[in-house]
């Protein structure tokens, strides 16, 4: 049975952490109105060349763990960019905290955790719960970039931007910046998709048909 005193303690803790998030975000993108973000940043290699050769874009990146995001911020200081912030934060809270005046132009998600076993899947960013909140903060044709080494992964989140009404793939659209990544050094192969955010959204009856067909494609894949 769960702690009341402790349930509680970790609510206050959680909206204190929201709020804060909440306030920063707020003076740091007081002057921004478009912005480009990277979740899971890792230690700010890609974002940093992005934000070098894209001076014109204010670029924030954002990961879990502390170490993580203080390297990346020390390579933004050593190129002394100022279009570039990266921050502490996990991606569902930082989304929602976005100011209301703030649009994402384009979203890299890069590598993220595959969540292999079949028990964790829930825990994967690339599904509805993560895109619809995320189509709400994009501006009307911004890109979602999406690359995985995990076959299985990029199969699943595929289908997920399929069959969402906001998000359409786009396979003739380039990718937009290449800068080998440490964990794409090391994959011996990967997939990249790149999702635009629909100016209208498609209507029920045209989102429930693309859910069946993923619905049938997974059931046939477990047959398989």
């Amino acid at each position: 049975m769960d702690n009341p005193a402790r349930t509680a303690e970790f609510i206050i803790h959680r909206d204190a952490r929201r709020a804060t998030l909440q306030q920063h975000l707020a003076e740091l993108l007081a002057a921004h109105s478009r912005i480009t973000l990277e979740i899971g940043a890792g230690h700010g290699h890609f974002l940093t060349d992005y934000a070098t050769a894209h001076r014109e874009e204010f670029c924030l990146g954002f990961d879990l763990l502390r170490d993580r995001v203080e390297r990346a911020q020390r390579k933004c200081n050593r190129a002394k960019l100022t279009n570039l912030v990266f921050l502490k934060a996990e991606a569902a809270e930082l989304i929602a905290a976005l100011p209301a005046h703030v649009v994402l132009q384009r979203i890299f998600v890069l590598f993220p955790d595959p969540w292999p076993k079949r028990r964790h899947h829930k825990h994967r960013l690339m599904q509805t719960d993560f895109l619809h909140p995320l189509a709400a903060k994009a501006a009307a044709g911004a890109e979602l970039c999406f690359r995985t080494d995990d076959a299985a992964y990029f199969a699943a989140a595929k289908a997920e931007v399929l069959a969402h009404p906001d998000w359409e793939i786009t396979p003739t659209a380039p990718w937009p910046f290449e800068r080998e990544t440490v964990f794409q050094s090391r994959a011996p192969a990967y997939q990249s998709l790149v999702a635009l955010r629909r100016t209208i959204s498609l209507n029920f009856e045209q989102n429930q048909s693309l859910v069946a067909e993923v619905k049938l494609n997974r059931i046939v894949g477990k047959i398989r």
